[in-house]
């Protein structure tokens, strides 16, 4: 991995903190209005999703995968485990947990896809497919930058 050097004459101006809280308020407020067509708020179908393609899952698996933490996950699961869309049922052992979409919940997943396709076909839309694919990488770019350096646990 690189770290990025600026060129002469670059310094960056303004709080990059707020700049991306902006931007991802702005972006949330484009999936949240597609999104409650189906009834799920965008964080629920996020999870949902995770769910249908990595269970049954063992949740701390799950909150890595989504980059989360468990109190987190906990939190965010019980709508969905009140609404019928995910059950939390026993693991290998005694004290394992295992979580996993049920038929309603992967009818609802599908059903939410659709209007997630529809919000994310109006981003690339607006902002231009080329500006898109430019924004995941430089976004998968930072986020491998900041990532943890778990090296530095073994020491």
């Amino acid at each position: 991995m690189t770290t990025a050097v600026n060129p002469p004459g670059v310094r960056p101006q303004g709080c990059t903190n707020l700049k991306l809280r902006q931007l991802m308020r702005r972006v949330a407020q484009h999936y949240d209005t597609e999104m409650g067509k189906s009834g799920l708020k965008t964080t629920q179908y996020s999870l949902l999703s995770y769910v249908v393609r990595l269970g049954p899952i063992r949740p701390g698996a799950l909150a890595q995968a989504m980059c989360m933490d468990a109190s987190t996950l906990s939190r965010n699961l019980k709508p969905l485990i009140a609404a019928g869309w995910v059950e939390l049922g026993a693991g290998g052992d005694a004290r394992s947990r295992l979580v996993a979409a049920t038929e309603l919940g992967q009818a609802k997943r599908q059903q939410a896809q659709r209007h997630w396709r529809a919000a994310q076909e109006a981003l690339n839309q607006a902002l231009g497919p080329e500006r898109v694919v430019a924004l995941h990488a430089m976004v998968d770019d930072c986020m491998a930058l900041l990532a943890p350096d778990e090296s530095k646990d073994d020491e």
